[in-house]
């Protein structure tokens, strides 16, 4: 496989090298478009970069806040001690927001049809959740979702997962993304009775915002 890391730390190491030194102008950012790579160990998901100072305290409340399904930043805030300021800026006037990926595969019991899925065909193609939807672009006044989709597949009897993402921050959106879907596939593996195989992400813009050049 091309591309391919052990743990999420040597890929979040790598890819933010590969956007300052290749990436290109766009907007406030440097940008490589269609970055996909595969995360070999998946569970090994602590970013202990020093620079980057990641916080497992506030990535295990993120996704405790996405197992509740409640899309108001108060959730967050009950878990964590306090909500970033990232998430006032896209949360809506009652404080809910739409890239609660919790919140999201909730909705038409998503989680539920992957698992069954599964269970009744090993082989099968539809156990995939759907999360960005530009039908839906009424709803993204003030918070646009990063991911598109997140599919899994059973292969050499392990859970695999592909994750796509129209955009997605190098140094905060992965590092946080990457424990919550590694999380998930922890979670639906489980449920399934089985071992956890490689994670794949792909991102058609994968940036760095310029203030952290």
């Amino acid at each position: 496989m091309k591309n391919t890391y052990q743990n999420a730390n040597e890929a979040y190491e790598t890819v933010l090298d590969n956007i300052i030194i290749e990436g290109i102008d766009f907007g406030d950012t440097k940008a490589i478009f269609n970055c996909g790579f595969y995360i070999i160990d998946p569970l090994d998901n602590y970013i202990s970069n020093k620079q980057r100072n990641w916080s497992l305290k506030y990535a295990e409340a993120e996704w405790r806040w996405y197992l509740s399904g409640d899309p108001n930043i108060k959730k967050l805030g009950e878990l964590y001690g306090k909500i970033p300021p990232i998430w006032y800026n896209m949360a809506d006037q009652h404080g809910n927001v739409n890239s609660n990926y919790g919140y999201q595969w909730k909705r038409s019991c998503q989680i539920d049809y992957v698992c069954a899925k599964l269970k009744s065909c090993k082989d099968t193609r539809h156990a995939a959740i759907s999360i960005y939807d530009a039908k839906e672009n009424g709803k993204y006044k003030k918070d646009t979702p990063c991911t598109y989709a997140i599919q899994f597949s059973i292969i050499n009897n392990e859970l695999c997962m592909s994750v796509y993402m129209r955009s997605n921050d190098i140094w905060y959106g992965f590092c946080n993304d990457q424990y919550q879907f590694s999380s998930l596939q922890k979670m639906i593996a489980e449920r399934l009775n089985i071992e956890i195989g490689w994670y794949y992400h792909h991102a058609h813009n994968m940036h760095l915002y310029n203030d952290k050049l």
